[in-house]
């Protein structure tokens, strides 16, 4: 646990409207759901799903770079993937199989219409939504690992969107799901405290100089 002298030493650093900011934000996170993007080959596409899992409250993100290494477009996500935690993972196995260990759902995304209406799906515990490459969806071992497949309705001509817009629709409805329900879905006091430092240090210049100065000074 940091030192809670410290901790008030570094909020002076940080002005009250950005401090209550960070409250504001803390009280609607959660882990209870989250993402993941296999192989999404566009740059646009993967920082535009990272910014609606921050906007809808996701904390974590987990991007599975099998074919393509990318870094994120910043400009897109608008400095989103600052305030959220970005997992990356070589193969699709390794990413599935730590989310399967930490008692995640895995949901996959699909245009067939044979899945599950995303409309009729319950939260009855933990959630991993699968996003897959523009082109081919999902792989094979991602569907197969999948223990829900859902797609979004659609009564128009087109018969598919876009990954980060379908990703955006999935998080919207089901985090309005979540926050209905009697889960407990929030943060623990203790993972809020963690990451409301951790915000606090990435809004402050030259931040590591500034912690030894006050450890030199304690």
């Amino acid at each position: 646990m940091e030192d809670p002298a410290m901790v008030a030493y570094l909020d002076s650093f940080v002005s009250q409207d950005r401090r209550k900011r960070f409250e504001e934000v803390l009280a609607f996170r959660t882990n209870y759901l989250t993402v993941v993007m296999e192989d999404v080959y566009h740059l646009h596409n993967a920082s535009a799903v990272i910014r609606s899992a921050d906007i809808f409250g996701i904390q974590e993100v987990h991007v599975i770079e099998r074919r393509f290494a990318k870094i994120l477009d910043k400009k897109i996500a608008l400095g989103a993937q600052k305030w959220t935690d970005i997992h990356r993972y070589k193969s699709t196995k390794a990413c599935l199989s730590h989310l399967k260990e930490r008692d995640y759902t895995l949901i996959g995304t699909t245009p067939r219409k044979d899945a599950l209406s995303i409309d009729d799906l319950p939260i009855t515990g933990k959630m991993a939504f699968m996003f897959g490459a523009e082109k081919e969806g999902l792989s094979d071992a991602a569907l197969k690992e999948a223990d829900q497949l859902v797609h979004i309705p659609m009564v128009g001509f087109t018969e598919s969107l876009n990954v980060s817009v379908a990703a955006a629709i999935i998080l919207k409805q089901m985090t309005s799901k979540l926050r209905r329900s009697d889960l407990n879905w929030q943060l623990s006091n203790e993972d809020k405290e963690a990451k409301r430092l951790e915000w606090v240090k990435k809004s402050i210049k030259d931040i590591d100089q500034i912690i030894e100065r006050y450890k030199a000074g304690h």
